[in-house]
């Protein structure tokens, strides 16, 4: 069975490193960027199977990122799971607009076992 990959988008190098951490020890195999625009230019380059993305992050915000994505047709199907460190109401609008879009939503900081719970539940359908 191949391993599957994870890019997981986030502007936090310690949470990047946290995250690679858990992933990696989950048996995934872990792209990372720091910003929007590298994290679509991986993407674009890159067989991923799922993307962890960070709501908050400067030059493009992820919901920017996640409409990117999901403007390509090669892409629509591609599980995405929102990371914030906002609580769900402070961005009411947003996660309630872009809902359709996305598959799981996760405040930061997180407990390690929804992570691996979300993941692998996106992974799975």
């Amino acid at each position: 069975m191949t391993r599957k990959r994870i890019l997981m988008i986030e502007d936090d190098e310690e949470m990047i490193a946290l995250g690679e951490l858990i992933l990696e020890k989950q048996g995934f195999g872990v792209l990372s960027a720091t910003n929007g625009p590298a994290g679509l230019e991986i993407l674009a380059r890159e067989p991923v199977d799922l993307v962890l993305l960070d709501v908050m992050m400067d030059e493009m915000d992820g919901w920017q990122v996640l409409e990117q994505i999901r403007a390509q047709a090669s892409r629509k199907d591609l599980p995405v799971i929102m990371l914030t460190a906002r609580h769900y109401l402070e961005d009411q609008d947003e996660t309630e607009r872009y809902a359709h879009l996305y598959n799981g939503y996760i405040v930061k900081p997180f407990v390690v076992r929804e992570l691996i719970d979300q993941v692998n539940e996106a992974l799975s359908t």
